[in-house]
């Protein structure tokens, strides 16, 4: 039997669960992605572990990662509710699922908390268990407030019930057992799983249309439906490896000042189910790249490949990131172009990877910015310093003062070759656009009030748009033949 740690007595004590209660993730989940976040290549072991039993997982999990309760996500509702009790004289008693040692790091976060109860190593506290153990300990009553549907078992010896974030169905089953006095609501899973897709990124996937409109084929209906099939088939498979990437990168998001609001960081959505969904999104892109052809499917695949590989390494490599980043953007001109079976541009590739370098950049600049003002050294899962900023400044400006001389010299050297160009000379209109969105990001960013993300950014921003308005209208005037 699981063994109480610091026993007082007192009265009918209130019974807090630990995993989706007190805290709003699950610390065996945690524990088991940080284990193989430390060394991919150790998920073997972890599978040995599980087919071990759940009560050895826990227990060489807990020998192995040691989580850091204070950047775990609480449930502030519980919280108050423990204080408010403990405040009174009440005992507020910690019961969970989890092993000792994990547990035991909790107690300090929480001084309210007097008593707990644990797995140990050789029971497993959860359900039927943690229900006698706790009849057991308080014979005389308690109050439990729990989450999932194993807490029926112990709700049906409780007093009084609490569901936590608990499924509609988990609270009806509650509510036959046990008298619940209070029902604390879950985070809408819908909701908080579309956030953790970012569809407010899918507007970068519009690049897709980019070669269709520069060859002169978006004017062909026949294009439209393999465009608009490559456009979702990317906007789906790029929405998963968000998934990924933000699970990945769970502890170094939740130090991070905008990052931590985010879904799995903030405890709203379970590891479990953003993982499920990711991959019901992975496989329909997947479909409907096949569906636009294979050549898109190629190169959607080789665009996941390149985002894992940022994600797992090349996100720590000083100025590879920010290629790797340019690249992803480039990459989509290439699903599109493949879609339509446009003739490949070597200066549209060119002038995209200096210019979403330059983005990258002031990305990145923003990031080391907000660590100096923290007085910190290091961006937290980034390779960059504090000392880095005038190197990533130069290595912005200067990239995208390159992309303003690569547009010049398409227009001196193919533009006016172009047959479906018209009037060319309404192309110069382009150069100053560009520099001067780009000079705006660079200014704003100097500025310290460039959000994390560039790119949102200048979808957002009336003046950016306003250019890039310009340079869409000089583009279809030197098309149509507009004279001067």
């Amino acid at each position: 039997m699981a063994q109480p740690v610091g026993a007082q007595g007192g009265t009918v004590p209130l019974v807090l669960d630990l995993d989706g209660t007190l805290i709003r993730t699950d610390s065996l989940q945690e524990q088991a992605l940080a284990f193989v976040r430390r060394n991919p290549f150790a998920i073997f072991k972890l599978i040995g572990w599980v087919l071990a039993g759940r009560v050895a997982l826990k227990e060489q999990l807990a020998n192995a990662v040691q989580l850091d309760p204070e950047h775990l996500p609480v449930n502030e509702a519980v919280v108050a509710l423990a204080q408010r009790e403990a405040a009174t004289g009440r005992k507020v008693v910690l019961a969970t699922a989890a092993h000792a040692e994990t547990a035991k790091a909790f107690l300090q976060r929480f001084p309210f908390i007097s008593e707990m109860l644990a797995t140990d190593g050789k029971t497993n506290l959860k359900g039927k268990a943690k229900a006698e153990a706790l009849a057991q300990r308080f014979p005389e009553g308690f109050d439990y407030a729990g989450d999932s549907s194993a807490d029926v078992e112990v709700w049906k010896r409780a007093r009084n019930a609490i569901t936590v974030g608990a499924s509609s169905g988990t609270v009806r089953k509650a509510k036959k057992v046990s008298n619940v006095i209070e029902v604390i609501p879950r985070t809408p899973v819908l909701k908080a799983f579309i956030k953790c897709l970012r569809p407010h990124q899918w507007a970068k996937n519009a690049l897709v249309v980019v070669p269709a409109i520069l060859s002169g084929l978006i004017i062909d209906p026949a294009n439209l439906l393999p465009l608009a099939l490559a456009f979702f088939a990317l906007s789906l498979t790029a929405s998963a490896t968000y998934v990924f990437n933000d699970i990945w990168d769970l502890q170094d998001d939740r130090q991070h000042w905008s990052k931590r609001r985010r879904p799995f960081a903030s405890g709203t959505l379970s590891l479990p189910a953003g993982i499920a969904g990711a991959l019901v999104c992975f496989i329909a892109g997947l479909i409907l790249a096949l569906l636009a052809g294979p050549a898109v499917l190629q190169w959607v695949l080789i665009y996941v490949v390149v985002t894992l590989t940022y994600s797992l390494w090349l996100k720590r490599k000083v100025i590879h990131d920010a290629l790797t980043l340019a690249s992803l953007f480039t990459l989509r001109l290439v699903v599109g172009m493949v879609a339509v079976a446009a003739e490949p541009s070597p200066w549209l590739f060119v002038f995209a990877m200096f210019f979403f370098t330059s983005l990258a950049f002031a990305k990145r600049h923003t990031e080391i910015a907000r660590v100096i003002e923290k007085g910190g050294f290091w961006v937290n899962g980034r390779g960059y310093r504090a000392s880095d900023l005038p190197l990533v400044l130069a290595a912005g400006i200067s990239s995208s003062v390159a992309a303003v001389i690569i547009m010049v010299l398409y227009i001196i050297e193919d533009a006016h070759q172009q047959s479906f160009i018209k009037n060319g000379d309404w192309l110069w209109a382009l150069p100053p656009l560009i520099f001067l969105i780009s000079s705006r990001i660079w200014v704003i960013c100097q500025r310290g009030e460039l959000d994390d993300d560039p790119v949102v950014f200048v979808v957002k921003d009336k003046i950016c748009l306003a250019y890039a308005a310009m340079t869409g209208i000089s583009f279809f005037l030197a098309w149509f033949g507009v004279p001067l």
